[in-house]
């Protein structure tokens, strides 16, 4: 049945009238503008983290570390009839990546990124830095992996958490941190500054290489 050319069924009367209203809507341009922007540093952020990622299965298939990133939470809204599920991402209580190093000890780390010439220390929430200095205290290597423009360093814990008292800000410019700079080459190369070796171990001999591993930070 249809009722002035449209199909009457109650969804797409709906849809029509949210439709219609939003016509009627005068567009707020600056809403726009930060609704773009969010879009993409979102984008940068799961770019930068799929960087991270690369790092990651390079130290594993070398045996010296197996870190994965922290599942973000996820919080059910609804349910509907047939099956799907509406909800959101909640804010996360647990570092964006964590694992294991060669020997046993623990890395928990966290990775920011930004466009700008600096990083401001407010960007890992209380929470996130609580965690962090629990488990710096319990032993684990911990840090905050740092995109700044196209450079990459990795900060350890200490030095992001006493940033006032180092640097007299609360912000980070990449000159600041030249000591921590990490390579990239298409992956993270985030345990750059965090490993060194005691002796040279011959080429091939991955064994002998792994024993002689030191993670200094």
């Amino acid at each position: 049945m249809r009722n002035n050319g449209f199909v009457t069924d109650s969804d797409t009367e709906r849809e029509l009238r949210a439709w219609q209203t939003a016509r009627e809507t005068p567009i707020d341009e600056e809403k726009l503008r930060q609704q773009y922007k969010n879009r993409q540093n979102n984008a940068q952020g799961q770019h930068f983290e799929r960087e991270i990622l690369a790092g990651c299965r390079m130290y594993q298939q070398h045996g010296i570390a197996a870190i994965d990133k922290t599942p973000e939470p996820f919080r059910v809204s609804k349910k509907s009839q047939n099956g799907i599920f509406t909800g959101r991402f909640s804010t996360p209580a647990q570092p964006d990546f964590q694992g294991t190093l060669h020997g046993g000890r623990s890395i928990v780390f966290e990775a920011k990124r930004t466009s700008k010439d600096r990083i401001n220390r407010n960007v890992l929430t209380d929470t996130q830095m609580d965690v962090l200095e629990k488990h710096n205290r319990l032993g684990a290597l911990c840090g905050v992996c740092v995109n700044i423009k196209d450079d990459f360093f990795f900060i350890p814990w200490n030095v992001w958490r006493d940033m006032k008292e180092m640097y007299g800000r609360q912000y980070l410019k990449a000159e600041d941190i030249e000591e921590y700079r990490v390579q990239f080459d298409g992956a993270v190369h985030f345990l750059d500054k965090a490993i060194y070796f005691k002796q040279t171990a011959a080429v091939g001999k991955t064994d002998a290489m792994l024993d002689n591993i030191i993670f200094k930070l």
